[in-house]
């Protein structure tokens, strides 16, 4: 059996092995634009790999920017402003650093275009959270300047790497629970009820879809491929992003895959994939399973579990640093062609669901 649309496994990849820790080439230096949760737990695992330099980290306020690098040893910082008399915004300043090799992005998603173009234009490699974009004309027009520079591009949908997803992967490839016929998978937890948070806020791209959906849609995507149509619903909040939303996917071949995605419960996050011998289905959060059952037949069931170093966003942080030494400009298990199909299949949940953002009315793509 072979995997539709995934390709499965990065070449150093092991189940857990240290080894993804050590260096593997030229050390990178790195520059972190934003300061918020995300950026601070994966520059946590940044610090462990042996060949990434933590060169510059950029963030709105200057106390902000100094309590980063003094927490993780970052030799420079800028911030909204000025540093050192500069003037402007600190993402700016930091994308023209030549000090640096690759910026990650971890701003919320309405600004990951403009600073990830500025990082592009200005000759760095970009790791940008997900969503990469906010719209697939975005996504596409990142994609070209990144091909047009030869530069390295990829979003981070860690998930992808992480030991619990890529062994769930090798077991639907071996055909051991036969034919995928469907996939459901969910995702979500009680988001703060401020509507002045950044979650739920419609200028930065906020709601379930863009934030947490592609988790959930990872396993449909890996195990069946891209859909060949999608029926969205939700629930919208007052602002107008979507609360909670249900994606219903179908496949040529009949298969389905339902996805729930959501940000006023809390709810099993499990996935779970069935083939016309057994299925598996994780154990831990969808993200990041820390565990898979397997089943085949009625009677056959054993339990695999997985361990990893750090918060397990060291997988993701060594494709791209391999990547880079390896001069490749995209990664063959985080395509830039899927983050794009992504961001065309958002578009039109968020169509149907009748979500709008400011990104959507931008005419300088």
């Amino acid at each position: 059996m072979t995997i539709p649309r995934f390709v499965g496994r990065p070449d150093w990849y092991t189940t857990f092995n240290p080894e993804t820790l050590s260096a593997t080439g030229t050390p990178l230096r790195w520059g972190v634009v934003a300061t918020g949760g995300i950026a601070t737990t994966v520059t946590g695992d940044l610090a462990l790999l042996e060949d990434a330099v933590l060169q510059a980290v950029s963030s709105r306020s200057e106390a902000g920017a100094a309590a980063f690098a003094e927490k993780f040893g970052f030799a420079t910082r800028y911030y909204d402003g000025g540093r050192d008399g500069l003037g402007g915004p600190g993402h700016l300043q930091l994308v023209q650093d030549p000090d640096v090799d690759v910026v990650y992005v971890a701003t919320p998603h309405a600004q990951h275009y403009d600073i990830a173009r500025a990082a592009l234009e200005n000759g760095k490699h970009v790791l940008c959270e997900k969503s990469l974009t906010i719209t697939a004309a975005e996504a596409r027009s990142l994609i070209e300047l990144a091909r047009a520079r030869n530069l390295f591009l990829m979003e981070a949908i860690w998930a992808r790497f992480v030991p619990g997803f890529q062994r769930a992967l090798e077991i639907v490839e071996s055909g051991e629970i036969g034919e995928v016929k469907w996939v459901r998978a969910d995702l979500g937890f009680p988001a703060p009820p401020d509507d002045t948070a950044r979650i739920w806020a419609p200028s930065d791209g906020g709601g379930a879809l863009l934030d947490i959906t592609v988790y959930p849609l990872l396993w449909a995507w890996a195990t069946l491929g891209k859909p060949a149509s999608v029926s969205a619903t939700g629930e919208l909040t007052a602002l107008g992003v979507d609360a909670q939303n249900s994606l219903a996917l179908g496949y040529p071949n009949g298969a389905q895959a339902q996805l729930m995605s959501y940000l006023g419960a809390q709810g099993p996050r499990t996935a779970s994939v069935a083939g016309t011998r057994g299925f598996l289905e994780t154990v831990g959060s969808v993200n990041n399973p820390k565990a898979l059952r397997v089943s085949v037949g009625w009677d056959s069931e054993r339990m695999e579990s997985f361990e990893h170093p750090g918060r397990g966003y060291t997988y993701q942080l060594r494709e791209v640093t391999r990547c880079i030494q390896a001069g490749l400009t995209e990664s063959a298990t985080m395509p830039l062609d899927d983050s794009l199909a992504i961001m065309e299949l958002f578009d039109e949940a968020r169509r149907q669901l009748g979500v709008t953002y400011p990104n959507d009315s931008r005419t300088d793509l």
